[in-house]
């Protein structure tokens, strides 16, 4: 992770290796620099040397042009602002694609227009959240991979206030938070088995006021939690049951946090095409995100129990695995009968959904890679969002976009809870192809009793990029979700206090 710091040194003046600054559209061909801190006579100059170099100003535009003329980083990148009043988001993604560009540069300053601490926020955590790269199971190949940027300044106009200084540090937080989700998602199947994954949670909260809990499979027979232990029956690999548990005294308000922890899904029985199967290794993405948002919360000290729920298993075809027809009864003693085994990460969240419920949280967040129908109805960067209440779905949508998470309200249709019908057992674990994401959401509901306010969010298309990076998302895990239940809790805080 690299460092942030805060500056009122004078862009021109500023001792870096690379200086960020924001370009628009001119009333002329030529582009206006629209940072602030530069004379007349730097920003005419700089924008004739843009210019040259065929820089428009335009939104996504990135341009790059040697230092001198009076600038004394070695290096200027301008990027495009477009003529649109500029969001946390697209401050965030034009940041992101400058920092990308910069690998190999240890130290960037930063000057765009900062019209609140918001702003400033948005720099920083663009900033942090660009400079990644996944390295730790490269031989060769990382030799002479060119490093993210390592130092950050972010350029204000007046001298940072202690107030902000202490902002900056929590948004470093909330970056490692979603670093971590992104790691453990990057992670190959081969060094993340969900004793891996439990080991891994653990270890995220050491020295943290945080208690976890650990179910093997002799405490997940003893508990009852069926859903775990069909799904992980057809691994050499055992599943576990993770329970996080931030408690601050005084904390009045309760979360929940749930998420599918299936590190690697081959669909079992019911197997799954071999194209692009090594993808499923992040098909643990809501897990990561519980995990990096618990040890945010709590390194963050929000006065507020949050509880994270992780059940994790890994779902392979084997002699012993469970087969479609059989019927598993889960944690709240509800009977289910597996039709397709590659709807699994409804079992063991249904499970793991159920023990949250007996707790009476004030809120439930369920996050899961779990359905195909999502990136179908929603594409690879929103997320689908259910609830069991308006008022619950709004609180989380809501709260998404406040933290810049991309996110679309979705309903659950009682008509469709009768294609969940089965002839021998309560409910079944697939319905109609229709309405996928929503028959899912649909089956997840039939374990939480109406007086408990519940959210479900698909993350199956932003839980993982598989195509080019873009903005401050990098190619592979994202850690989508964390933002949203970090600002969820701290809304949540706030309320309560």
């Amino acid at each position: 992770m690299p460092t942030v710091t805060l500056s009122s040194t004078a862009p021109a003046t500023t001792t870096t290796d690379a200086l960020v600054i924001a370009l628009a559209p001119g009333k002329g061909k030529k582009p206006e620099v629209v940072s602030p801190g530069f004379t007349t006579a730097q920003r005419t100059r700089l924008a004739d040397a843009l210019a040259a170099v065929g820089a428009t100003g335009k939104s996504g535009d990135l341009a790059r042009i040697p230092g001198g003329s009076g600038i004394k980083a070695s290096l200027v990148v301008a990027v495009g602002t477009g003529t649109d009043e500029p969001t946390a988001e697209s401050t965030m993604r034009a940041v992101g694609s400058a920092v990308r560009s910069l690998a190999g540069t240890k130290r960037v300053a930063i000057c765009l227009p900062v019209a609140d601490d918001e702003a400033m926020l948005s720099i920083a955590l663009g900033a942090l959240l660009a400079a990644y790269d996944f390295t730790d199971f490269r031989g060769k190949s990382g030799k002479d991979r060119p490093e993210p940027v390592r130092a950050i300044t972010v350029l204000l106009e007046s001298a940072p206030s202690a107030a902000q200084k202490r902002a900056i540090k929590d948004i470093v937080i909330v970056a490692d938070g979603v670093i971590l989700a992104r790691d453990l998602v990057n992670t190959p199947p081969s060094a993340l088995h969900p004793v891996e994954l439990a080991a891994a949670a653990t270890d995220s909260v050491a020295g943290l006021p945080v208690k976890v809990k650990v179910w093997d499979v002799p405490a997940l027979k003893r508990a009852g939690c069926g859903g775990i232990l069909a799904v992980g029956m057809g691994s050499a690999h055992p599943p576990r049951l993770v329970r996080m548990d931030y408690a601050p005294k005084g904390a009045t308000a309760h979360l929940a946090l749930v998420g599918k922890g299936i590190t690697f899904d081959t669909g079992g029985i019911s197997i799954k095409p071999a194209a692009n199967m090594d993808e499923m290794k992040a098909d643990m993405g809501g897990a990561a995100a519980v995990i990096g948002a618990v040890q945010t919360i709590a390194r963050l000290g929000l006065p507020i129990r949050v509880t994270g729920w992780v059940p994790t298993a890994e779902n392979m075809p084997s002699g012993t695995a469970q087969r479609p027809g059989d019927v598993i009864t889960m944690f709240d003693g509800t009977t289910v009968e597996v039709l397709n085994t590659d709807a699994e990460g409804r079992l063991v969240l249904a499970d793991a959904l159920g023990m949250a419920v007996a707790e009476k949280p004030d809120l439930i967040i369920d996050a899961a890679t779990l359905t195909g129908a999502q990136r179908i109805a929603l594409g690879a960067r929103i997320a689908g969002v259910m609830g069991n209440t308006d008022e619950a779905r709004e609180q989380v949508c809501s709260a998404a976009g406040n933290a810049g998470e991309a996110v679309w309200p979705m309903p659950l249709p009682a008509d469709l809870r009768a294609a969940l019908d089965s002839p021998v057992a309560d409910i079944a674990n697939i319905g109609d192809r229709l309405g996928g994401m929503l028959s899912a959401g649909i089956f997840l509901k039939e374990f939480i009793p109406a007086d408990q306010a519940w959210v479900h969010m698909d993350i199956a298309g932003p839980a993982y990029n598989e195509k080019a990076p873009y903005g401050y998302t990098p190619k592979g895990g994202t850690g989508a979700a964390v933002r949203t239940f970090v600002q969820v809790a701290a809304e949540m805080a706030e309320g309560s206090a």
